[in-house]
């Protein structure tokens, strides 16, 4: 029993020492590593705390590279204003979300912003961007009014098994992903076909070939999040 406590605390230990800073434009994330693996796992929005409990947890027993953003609201300052970090990707989505959020602020202030998050950029997609043959994993929580059915129409093929829960659901940009995926028990679309850029990492991960699933569920649904997550690392190798 002493062995395995020790065993236990040591290995706590381990993951707490292998964290290190990230950011991008001044966006700070917690980066913990356990053990080698291709995979990489990421939260973005602060506020959606199950998805962060269920990857938390999560880490403790799948190796990977975990990526938390360090902050508790769903938007966060860049310079002097305010974006939606899963709007960041692209100049393009990042101007779109800064503009949106930030209404009394100058043009200069929204130009301020943009150079700070295009200054990171390439470096913070590098550090979260798989190696080749791997997958990166997107942890999100919803609310009432978002769903899978407001993805229907910009999605080239939709899964939904779970028409009764709609806001638990997978977006899958690989089309051999979204082929296994699709034989199992949870709802899922495919966005391989970039319709409207928004700035979301789904669009980079389109613009790049990263192979990219975005595992949402709503709020306080731990559960459910974390019988996704565990079938995806089953079934996609």
């Amino acid at each position: 029993m002493a062995a395995s406590l020790f065993s236990q605390t040591r290995r706590g230990f381990l993951l707490s020492a292998l964290k290190k800073p990230l950011s991008i434009g001044g966006i700070r994330f917690d980066v913990e590593k356990n053990g080698s693996s291709k995979r990489r796992y990421l939260h973005i929005h602060g506020n959606e705390s199950t998805a962060r409990d269920v990857l938390r947890e999560h880490a403790k027993s799948q190796k990977g590279i975990y990526y938390f953003v360090v902050s508790d609201k769903r938007n966060v300052l860049v310079g002097d204003c305010l974006i939606d970090p899963n709007r960041m990707f692209t100049d393009a989505g990042a101007r779109k979300s800064l503009e949106r959020w930030n209404k009394g602020k100058s043009a200069a202030q929204i130009d301020a912003s943009l150079a700070l998050l295009a200054k990171d950029r390439d470096a913070f997609v590098k550090a979260v961007t798989p190696p080749k043959g791997g997958l990166l994993i997107a942890m999100h929580n919803n609310s009432e009014g978002y769903s899978i059915k407001d993805e229907v129409a910009i999605s080239d093929r939709v899964h939904m098994p779970e028409e009764a829960s709609p806001r638990d659901f997978m977006l899958v940009t690989s089309e051999k992903d979204f082929e296994i995926i699709a034989k199992g028990p949870y709802n899922a679309c495919l966005q391989k076909t970039v319709r409207t850029d928004d700035g979301s990492f789904s669009v980079l991960a389109n613009s790049r070939a990263i192979r990219y699933v975005n595992i949402e569920a709503a709020l306080k649904n731990h559960d459910k999040q974390k019988a996704m997550i565990g079938y995806l690392e089953q079934v996609l190798r």
